[in-house]
């Protein structure tokens, strides 16, 4: 059984930095897309960051050059590190793993497998 647990949020100021976690637990195949993506209260999901089997990357445009995400196999650990923070960035945070391409936006409106979020606040 796959399991998806984050870690890392919390409350900050503005322009300040978070790095996110997310354990993979069971098995998920290699091809299989992961990214980051969030929900804020009243607002449609988004995806943040997504991270494909090559190690390429894409980021939504609201947080390109603030947001990175990477991966660590051996660790079976997704990170997304989170520098000069906004306000609209406060949100629910998921990780997510899919069979969809990391290109496509299915892979945020259909994960296979995703976690419980956790919750990043920055105030201004």
């Amino acid at each position: 059984q796959v399991q998806l647990q984050e870690s890392g949020g919390g409350s900050v100021q503005s322009g300040g930095s978070l790095r996110l976690s997310c354990v993979v637990s069971g098995y998920i195949h290699n091809t299989y897309c992961m990214g980051w993506f969030r929900q804020a209260p009243g607002k449609e999901r988004e995806g943040v960051a997504a991270i494909n089997s090559d190690s390429t990357t894409n980021y939504a445009d609201s947080v390109k050059g603030r947001f990175t995400i990477s991966r660590n196999n051996a660790k079976n650990t997704l990170y997304l590190q989170m520098n000069s923070l906004k306000p609209e960035d406060t949100a629910m945070y998921y990780c997510a793993a899919a069979q969809h391409d990391c290109n496509s936006g299915a892979w945020v409106m259909e994960p296979d497998y995703s976690g419980q979020g956790t919750q990043v606040t920055v105030s201004s």
